[in-house]
C-alpha cells in the first residue's frame, strides 16, 4: 500500500473514531472535546489539499512506506 493510500485510509479511521467518542449519541462517548480531533483531521486533510504537504506522509515515507499514489 502506498502512502497517499494509507494517509486516507489513517484519516478516515481517525475521523470516524473520534466521532464515535465525542457525538453523545454514540454508545462509544467519552467527551465532546473528540470532535476537536475531527475537526484537527479534516483541516489537515483541507491544508493538504491546497498546499501538496503533508505530515503523515512524509512520517509514513521515512518509515519505508512506498510513496505514491
Amino acid at each position: 500500500m502506498t502512502t497517499w493510500k494509507l494517509v486516507r485510509v489513517m484519516a478516515g479511521f481517525f475521523i470516524l473514531l473520534s466521532l464515535a467518542l465525542g457525538v453523545q449519541e454514540s454508545p462509544l462517548y467519552v467527551s465532546h472535546y473528540w470532535l476537536y480531533f475531527t475537526a484537527f483531521v479534516g483541516i489537515n486533510l483541507l491544508q493538504s489539499g491546497f498546499t501538496g504537504w503533508c505530515l503523515m506522509e512524509n512520517i509514513l515515507r521515512k518509515l519505508g512506506v512506498q510513496a505514491g499514489c
